[in-house]
């Protein structure tokens, strides 16, 4: 018989809330670093200072509930890192790049904001007001953070990426290329004859 509680998946999804965060640091850095827009950058770093900040939050959330601090891997947050890592290797220009960064960015957010809008309730029905507010600023700078991206995106960052893919000479993609060798090799072509 199942003998888990609501409090024990709350202390769950705070250590997996810890874990995510001290990952986001990590990749915050490096967003920063490949970040070509100067506002884009300032961004990430305003976000990796309240990210520690977050950090101590939970910190103090966990001394209240008198548990111990200590993170439990999150998987979520370590797809969502993994996806921004690969786009950080494409060979994007860099208007492109920073469009990329700020989508990576957002999925990081809101995955961030589902949890401690969980956190917040969950802290609240179970009568832990003094945690659930500390959970809200965190929520609430999730939310300030991913609308300072959509700021930035629509402000102009988008708007260049697609101007530098209007600028860029047309060529067919690659699955485009493959398709026609394979017709040729099969000696068939993308038009058919009227008999």
């Amino acid at each position: 018989m199942a003998t888990g509680t609501l409090h024990d998946a709350f202390v769950d999804e705070l250590r997996d809330s810890y874990d995510a965060e001290k990952q986001l640091i990590k990749a915050l850095k490096k967003m920063a670093k490949a970040a070509k827009a100067t506002g884009l950058r300032t961004a990430f770093e305003t976000h990796l200072e309240e990210t520690h900040g977050q950090v101590q939050r939970l910190e103090k959330v966990f001394t209240l509930l008198d548990e111990k601090v200590k993170g439990k891997h999150c998987d979520g947050i370590a797809g969502i890192i993994e996806e921004g890592r690969a786009v950080m290797d494409e060979d994007f220009d860099d208007a492109t790049m920073n469009a990329c960064l700020i989508a990576s960015g957002q999925r990081a957010e809101h995955y961030e904001m589902a949890a401690y809008g969980t956190l917040v309730v969950w802290a609240r029905v179970l009568g832990h007001d003094a945690a659930a507010d500390l959970l809200q600023e965190t929520l609430d700078e999730e939310k300030a953070a991913d609308e300072k991206l959509t700021a930035l995106a629509e402000g102009g960052i988008n708007d260049k990426a697609a101007s530098a893919h209007e600028d860029v000479p047309s060529s067919p993609s690659k699955s485009t290329a493959r398709t026609v060798k394979a017709r040729a090799a099969n000696g068939t072509s993308s038009t058919r004859r009227r008999s």
